[in-house]
């Protein structure tokens, strides 16, 4: 990956804190392949994470955190350089309104800019079952560019605790968004 990455992670209130941590713990690792790394957080991301967590971590990021109404952040316009964007998780709410061009938070307006800019946008869809209005959302965004990576953990690599599933998909996403990592790939481990 180019020195030239900057990453932004949107964490909405869907379910599944937990790969939005590890995804921080991960690029926080591998620093040195990106140049730039931001976070907004939805409205109930921080609730949700809270719950789910036990804990308020979110609050010792060393990276810069966006409020989901500062629509002054530089990715939230297309004379940025911003050239990845990490919605993890991504609630169907959040989905609905980015794939009908409904720009009112600050994600959902940064994830329009990302598609416009022809840039990468990787939404791990986090809920389950889908119904027919999901599929169709994620059909027009995968139409649009955009990258649908469900959370959905492998068992290949024979993973013996909680943050090792979790890592199966968090660092499927970490290459999906160009950072190379030391993880598991069927037929060469």
């Amino acid at each position: 990956m180019n020195n030239k990455s900057k990453i932004v992670l949107a964490i909405t209130g869907a379910s599944g804190s937990i790969y939005a941590k590890r995804i921080i713990h991960y690029l926080e690792k591998y620093s040195d392949q990106y140049d730039s790394f931001s976070i907004v957080f939805s409205k109930n991301a921080k609730d949700v994470w809270e719950h789910e967590l036990g804990n308020s971590d979110f609050d010792k990021i060393n990276h810069k955190v966006f409020a989901p109404n500062d629509f002054y952040a530089p990715f939230a316009s297309g004379s940025s350089d911003y050239n990845c964007m990490i919605i993890c998780p991504a609630s169907m709410g959040s989905i609905g309104r980015i794939a009908n061009g409904i720009s009112d938070d600050l994600i959902s307006r940064s994830a329009d800019v990302i598609l416009k800019e022809r840039k990468k946008l990787i939404i791990v869809a986090r809920e389950t079952p889908y119904n027919l209005i999901h599929l169709r959302n994620m059909t027009s965004l995968t139409e649009a560019g955009a990258i649908i990576l469900p959370a959905t953990p492998s068992f290949y690599s024979k993973p013996n605790s909680i943050d090792e599933l979790v890592d199966t998909v968090v660092l499927r996403i970490l290459q999906m968004a160009g950072i190379e990592t030391n993880t598991y790939k069927w037929g060469e481990n």
